[in-house]
């Protein structure tokens, strides 16, 4: 039946518009159709999440397996790329497991690189480009790696000559300025080396070891003066002296220990110890003014332990523990008072008690129990303006709930049951001299249900049901 030749007419033009991935599953084990569609299957090459479609001269497509977008093409031997070739940048968008399609998603898209290729690896020249098809990088690879050639930044408009592999080589900014000159060993800094500020200053010169500072060296400032001459090891400040702008010993560091002070602008912004490249023990943070920030413990860097933090004009703004770098526990001050005291979640106020005012005038508007961040427990409440007690009761989540009490000019308004932050259950209103005008049910902050209202001499007026604050006809 398939040597039928309207048959095997009909096959041809329904598989036009099968893709390939499906194709090769459909006539696999099928000789016929392999016949008829002229396919042999010892040119196509199933790999893991990949497959390639083999055309004559050891040229072929890699394909992605799930989605059929094109990978790469060009020459191939023994199932691998080599010889010369093209990647392709990965479209996000695509439509998976499409049947009847001819055209596959990856194809005429942009360019990721073009070049030689050795065992499946990048090797010889090439050139690699951005998604918007602008060159990033041309020269010579190594077992897929750059080794040495041009690299281009911002347009094209800077180029440089880089050896990524062995011998000297140079990096730059983004912005063109020379960043680092010296020797290389696989890739990484090795050997004799200087690194420069933005600006072309001079930062660093001295030894390198697998891409960090080891060895002698000196350090300096953006103006040229010595700011550290000694030894490194792994990148850090291990045993030699540092100088402040005066060229005064501000500290000497031996086996990865000592003091140090730091500097910004030429402002002092850090002094304490230090351990393995990093604050550890007792320090000082300063501001750009001089004024003190932050006086206690570090840990690899951070705070760690106790501490005390201070405002811009040397206020005290919290004093107690921290943890990573974090309060964990302590008390918190503003205006030399005490706002909170508790424990900290992430540098936020999360359960304890506290104290609030308001910052405009100082006057103390909250005081009560914390939990999660938000009011949780007993706790009163005050006008900001006068400071009269205005709420007095429990909270939940932030919202009053359970027992409380509401006060209007001083006097008591209301007692009673609260729900979600309005009076819901059993509650009591009162007259400003002090006598009972309702007593009864509430709904949603309302009268509901039964309840009895009284005159401003304790007359009762009214006992029955109320319905959405009136009484129910």
């Amino acid at each position: 039946m398939l040597k039928n030749a309207k048959l095997s007419y009909f096959i041809k033009i329904i598989f036009s518009f099968v893709n390939e991935r499906k194709k090769l599953i459909i006539i696999k084990y099928n000789k016929s159709l392999q016949g008829i569609l002229k396919i042999d299957l010892i040119n196509y090459k199933f790999m893991s999440g990949k497959y390639i479609v083999y055309e004559e001269n050891r040229k072929g497509k890699e394909y992605d397996g799930f989605d059929d977008q094109l990978l790469f093409e060009g020459e191939f031997l023994y199932g691998r790329r080599n010889g010369k070739g093209k990647e392709y940048y990965k479209n996000k968008n695509n439509n998976e497991n499409v049947l009847f399609t001819n055209n596959f998603v990856g194809d005429n898209k942009s360019i990721l690189f073009e070049g030689e290729y050795l065992n499946g690896k990048r090797n010889g020249k090439g050139k690699e480009y951005n998604k918007n098809g602008e060159i990033k990088f041309e020269g010579e690879y190594l077992n897929g790696e750059r080794l040495i050639g041009k690299l281009y930044l911002l347009k094209k408009i800077f180029e440089y000559e880089i050896n990524y592999s062995n011998g000297k080589g140079k990096e730059y900014f983004t912005t063109g300025e020379i960043l680092f000159e010296g020797e290389y060993l696989n890739g990484k800094r090795n050997g004799k080396g200087k690194e420069y500020y933005c600006g072309g200053e001079i930062l660093f010169e001295g030894e390198y070891f697998n891409g960090k500072r080891n060895g002698f060296g000196k350090e300096y400032y953006d103006d040229g003066k010595l700011k550290y001459e000694g030894e490194y090891f792994n990148g850090h400040l291990w045993d030699g002296k540092a100088y402040d702008l005066s060229n005064d010993i501000i500290f000497e560091i031996k086996n990865g220990k000592g003091l140090i002070k730091e500097y910004e602008d030429y402002n002092l912004i850090f002094e304490g110890e230090y351990l393995n490249g990093e604050k550890n023990g007792k320090g000082k943070e300063f501001n750009d003014n001089g004024e003190i920030l932050f006086e206690g413990e570090y840990l690899n860097g951070k705070r760690n332990g106790k501490g005390k933090e201070y405002d811009w004009i040397g206020n005290l703004e919290f004093k107690g523990e921290y943890l990573y770098g974090y309060k964990r526990q302590g008390k918190q001050y503003h205006d030399k008072k005490l706002i909170f005291e508790g424990n900290y979640l992430f540098n936020k106020i999360h359960d304890g008690k506290v104290k609030e005012y308001d910052y405009s005038n100082g006057k103390l508007i909250f005081q009560g129990e914390y939990k999660n961040g938000k009011k949780n427990g007993k706790g009163k409440e005050y006008d900001k303006f006068n400071g009269n007690l205005i709420f007095e009761g429990e909270y939940l989540n932030g919202k009053k709930h359970g027992k409380g009490k509401d006060y209007l000019f001083g006097g008591l308004f209301y007692e009673g049951d609260y729900l979600n932050g309005e009076a819901n259950g059993n509650g009591k209103e009162y007259y400003s001299n002090g006598k009972i005008k309702y007593e009864g049910q509430f709904l949603n902050g309302k009268r509901n249900g039964k309840g009895k209202e009284y005159s401003s001499n304790g007359e009762l007026k009214f006992e029955g049901e109320y319905f959405n604050g009136k009484i129910k006809e």
